[in-house]
């Protein structure tokens, strides 16, 4: 923390030691109203060292940031029936229970990149791709929400246009991997970008082309592009991996790990015992639809028990190497909404 020291105390009358310890057990969403108070303040709340402080010692929050459809009509406006669903980035607090919207992208005041996904990292928020909810063309675009300053702000573009595409991050870093591009050609190019430096390098290929994959981060270890199909091949899933081990910047496959012919996309996730596992699996009431956002030893999967049926939300405990009953929670009526896709984000 010695980058953030000036001259002024930060509670006048108290070692900042002693300060640093109260202003780091301030719940984030007290932060942006905190920074306002003066410039050493604003500087230590937004700083990266103090969110690094608050994760040693156990103070941030995991939360699951969920791209969930507002049904017909704006963002901000009435609801028109018989329009189609807006996206908007929703934020459920496990702990309280709470549900709230982020704001708006400017770019995109009018509702979120249709199928555009997320990933988190450093604290903060990042949405990659997707359609222009307009003019449904595929989209380079990148924003990173910052939950301190409460803003958005936009990044380096993806290097091409792709889209259902695998996504994943750890350590500063988002990975994406295969989808397809504009012209709907299976995709075997993976990505990084590296979230402080806003640079994107490539990482090379993977064995085969897989559109629609699926992403999973598997603790600090490895990025796994799951399933997906080759341009020859629509809709029939393969059963392997692409597994990217961060350590030694290579690529391996791993075979046998899905269920060939079952799409990937949100219902794939890590089980308690560090396997994959298929979220749909759980209980039939999410079997179709399903999401799986991990948020620590709890789980929030969402999904429906039929085509076109209500969109249950649910919270679920790993508990030794198996998993628990799922648990229907309650909803407010707002965010009852279909999820396009989601991660967890600690703040």
């Amino acid at each position: 923390m010695q980058s953030c020291d000036i001259s002024t105390e930060l509670v006048p009358g108290l070692p900042d030691e002693l300060s640093l310890e109260c202003l780091t057990r301030l719940p984030y969403t007290a932060h942006r109203v905190a920074s306002r108070v003066c410039h050493r303040w604003r500087d230590l709340l937004q700083s990266q060292d103090f969110y690094y402080h608050r994760k040693k010692l156990g103070y941030t929050q995991k939360v699951a940031c969920l791209v969930q459809a507002i049904s017909g009509g704006t963002v901000n406006g009435p609801k028109i029936p018989g329009e189609l669903p807006s996206y908007v980035v929703a934020v459920f607090e496990s702990v309280n229970r709470c549900w709230y919207k982020l704001p708006p992208v400017p770019k995109y005041p009018i509702g979120l990149p249709s199928f555009c996904q997320l990933a988190s990292c450093e604290g903060k928020l990042v949405v990659l791709g997707g359609w222009n909810p307009v003019s449904y063309d595929p989209v380079t675009d990148v924003f990173i929400y910052d939950f301190t300053a409460q803003q958005w702000s936009q990044g380096k573009d993806m290097p091409s246009k792709r889209s259902f595409f695998a996504v994943g991050a750890c350590s500063g870093r988002v990975y994406i991997a295969g989808g397809h591009d504009e012209n709907k050609n299976a995709l075997r190019t993976a990505w990084v970008y590296d979230l402080i430096n806003d640079e994107w390098t490539q990482l090379g290929e993977l064995s085969k082309e897989r559109d629609e994959c699926e992403g999973v981060v598997i603790g600090e270890d490895e990025f796994w592009v799951v399933s997906g199909y080759g341009t020859e091949s629509q809709g029939q899933f393969d059963g392997s991996a692409d597994v990217y081990e961060f350590k030694s910047g290579q690529w391996r496959v791993a075979e046998g790990v899905w269920e060939p012919g079952r799409c990937p996309r949100s219902s794939a996730g890590i089980g308690k015992d560090g396997k994959l596992i298929d979220w749909a699996e759980l209980d039939p009431v999410v079997r179709v639809g399903s999401r799986g956002i991990t948020l620590g030893d709890l789980v929030l999967v969402t999904g429906s028990e039929y085509q076109g049926g209500p969109h249950g939300f649910y919270m679920v405990e790993l508990k030794g190497e198996q998993n628990g009953k799922l648990k229907k929670i309650s909803v407010p009526d707002e965010f009852s909404g279909f999820v396009q896709s989601g991660c967890c984000a600690e703040i």
